[in-house]
């Protein structure tokens, strides 16, 4: 059978695009989308992949929602977050403290997963009381059943955040890009930082995840396997290549996994539930913490049966 997939063709997965590695059960109908957050909400709002590379906080918003997929524990992207404010340096800010009792945009929605990542960051490294800021959003959420908490309001129309925190209207904003003497990096250093993090408590965050139609797991018991091993012998290809030193052009992509792997002496893209079970964990209770979920998921829930004890 083929099936519809769509992921971002980073080193780690093009293998399976140009079908260097082939899984056993089904082919590859690969579907380009170059702006993946666009496949997200097609995938969200009308199921239209069959295997689909998704946000992780995307993925469990919409899994407390009901939505007719479910993900298997492979990570095809992962990223420091340390960098993802940016504030302005004549807003009066010196801290990340500062920011409580103002606002704060957001690029797109709440439940995006950077965004998820740093507030947990500045609420868990930082101590920033997260409830005290005005969390100003850009858009809208991929699902579209989510209610945000009290402290999180829509931008007005016609406004743009670049704008609003560059003439200081806001003193800070998550997820933009801005090229602006008066605007910097809240966190100093925030690569180092990242790998600091890293170091000291093994704090590697999880960005995506891939899901697959329950329809589909429902109707071929041994699917969620084999997408799992054809995922994981993508990955083992290119981190060989990176450990060998077998990529002449590296890009940042791969020159964070290749720091990732100096530090921690192993592979920088583990798949599987029980190498990822602390940053699982970790973007759960920031869920909760944030009020996108209610409660912790199982998770027997979040991912496919017969998936939990794989490894790769």
């Amino acid at each position: 059978m083929n099936l519809k997939t769509v992921f971002r063709p980073d080193g780690h997965t093009a293998p399976l695009r140009d079908q260097t590695i082939k899984p056993k059960t089904f082919e590859v109908d690969y579907v380009d989308v170059p702006v993946l957050i666009q496949a997200f909400r097609r995938m969200v709002r009308g199921l239209e992949y069959d295997i689909c590379e998704l946000a992780m906080t995307t993925y469990i918003c919409a899994r407390a929602y009901g939505k007719r997929f479910t993900a298997i524990p492979v990570f095809p992207a992962r990223v420091f977050h340390h960098g993802a404010i940016v504030y302005n340096t004549k807003s009066g800010i010196r801290t990340p403290k500062d920011l409580e009792g103002r606002k704060v945009g957001v690029h797109r929605g709440y439940t995006v997963t950077t965004g998820v990542w740093i507030r947990g960051i500045l609420q868990h490294q930082y101590g920033v009381d997260l409830n005290k800021i005005t969390w100003l959003l850009s858009g809208d959420e991929h699902v579209a059943e989510f209610r945000a908490p009290y402290n999180v309001v829509p931008i007005e129309k016609g406004q743009e955040l670049e704008e609003m925190i560059v003439s200081g209207e806001i003193p800070a904003a998550v997820n933009v890009e801005v090229d602006h003497p008066d605007v910097e990096p809240l966190v100093a250093n925030p690569t180092q930082a990242g790998f600091e993090a890293l170091r000291t408590s093994g704090h590697y965050p999880i960005n995506h995840t891939v899901v697959v139609k329950d329809e589909l797991l429902e109707a071929h018991p041994g699917l969620a396997e084999d997408i799992f091993n054809a995922f994981t012998a993508a990955k083992q290809l290119y981190v060989e290549r990176l450990r060998s030193g077998q990529i002449k052009a590296p890009t940042k992509t791969d020159e964070r996994y290749k720091r990732v792997m100096e530090i921690t002496g192993a592979d920088p893209l583990p798949y599987g539930f029980a190498p990822n079970r602390q940053m699982i964990d970790t973007v759960m209770q920031y869920a909760v913490e944030q009020k996108i979920l209610e409660r912790p998921m199982p998770m027997e829930q979040l991912f496919a049966r017969g998936t939990l004890d794989l490894v790769g």
